[in-house]
């Protein structure tokens, strides 16, 4: 059987940013080794350690190397530099994954009007994937008719229709189980931060930039926390998400990227918390958090690959 085999630029950044992209690091090679798939990882100069070493943010090198893989890395979305990568790369739609105590909403949006329909047929797919539910949130005319025609093309989806005010409440406040949530692009940024900030316990949040063709950007919603870097204690959950995120939307191992995903969830699920997740008490390092993380991925596999094979 052929081996899949995959180029990802991964950007770290400053603050945590090396802490948690060496554990997703860590994590990939395991994940891609128990799916049969080799990742080429290339670590580029960027942000702040590109100006020290290049004395620019965003080497000329940096940006053909995005422009040319598979994928995009970043362990800080919020990085200034990486508005310079997004321009270099047709990013059409989005998706933000959230994995909190109750519910996993993903919240699928295009980013320019001509991937309406793009991305209403992915966040269908999404769901077929899933739990097959999806809650559309925008307009009548034109973004109706693309939720109903995708309706057509994706039977037995179970499909509801929210405002945005009332999407909004029941992002933030629970009582309401969402799997895949699909609307357009004004609503979205709303959306998603409503969904991050809601405080249903523990939570992890990523976010993806998928274009029609060449590599997306992945990465987690948090920024580089500079007053953390160094001490070990970074939470490496929404790096973890977003290395799933990217496997599934970027590269196509979608077993992997479960496998991933829900040895997340057992950890979370499980109690291991990094010191920011307490109230009081010692949390784990970050390297603990993962360790526990890659204990559990065997477990985690579902895909019918592995059924009666042996690691």
């Amino acid at each position: 059987m052929r081996r899949h085999r995959h180029t990802i630029a991964c950007l770290s950044g400053d603050g945590i940013g090396p802490e948690v992209m060496a554990e997703a690091s860590r994590a990939l090679a395991e994940v891609s080794q128990l799916h049969g798939f080799t990742v080429e990882e290339l670590h580029l100069p960027f942000g702040r350690d590109a100006v020290r070493r290049f004395g620019h943010p965003l080497p000329p090198a940096t940006r053909a190397a995005c422009r040319e893989a598979d994928a995009v890395l970043v362990a800080a979305t919020k990085e200034p530099a990486l508005e310079g990568v997004k321009a270099e790369l047709d990013l059409t739609w989005r998706v933000t994954q959230v994995v909190r105590t109750g519910d996993a909403p993903a919240i699928v949006s295009p980013l320019v009007p001509e991937a309406r329909e793009q991305a209403v047929d992915r966040a269908f797919a999404l769901a077929e994937e899933r739990r097959a539910f999806v809650t559309s949130v925008g307009p009548g005319g034109p973004w109706a008719e693309s939720v109903d025609l995708a309706t057509l093309r994706h039977a037995g989806i179970r499909l509801e229709r929210l405002d945005f005010g009332e999407a909004v409440l029941a992002l933030i406040g629970g009582g309401r189980v969402f799997d895949v949530v699909v609307s357009d692009e004004p609503y979205a940024e709303a959306l998603s931060q409503a969904a991050a900030g809601a405080e249903l316990g523990t939570k992890a949040v990523a976010s993806g930039r998928l274009a029609f063709t060449g590599p997306g950007i992945f990465g987690p919603t948090h920024g580089s926390a500079p007053d953390i870097a160094g001490q070990g204690v970074a939470n490496p959950s929404g790096m973890l998400l977003a290395t799933a995120l990217m496997l599934a939307e970027g590269l196509g191992e979608r077993n992997a990227a479960r496998t991933l995903a829900s040895a997340l969830a057992e950890t979370l699920g499980n109690g291991v918390r990094t010191p920011d997740q307490l109230q009081t008490g010692v949390g784990a390092t970050t390297r603990e958090f993962v360790d526990v993380l890659l204990a559990a991925l065997p477990g985690a596999r579902t895909d019918t690959e592995f059924a009666g094979v042996a690691p």
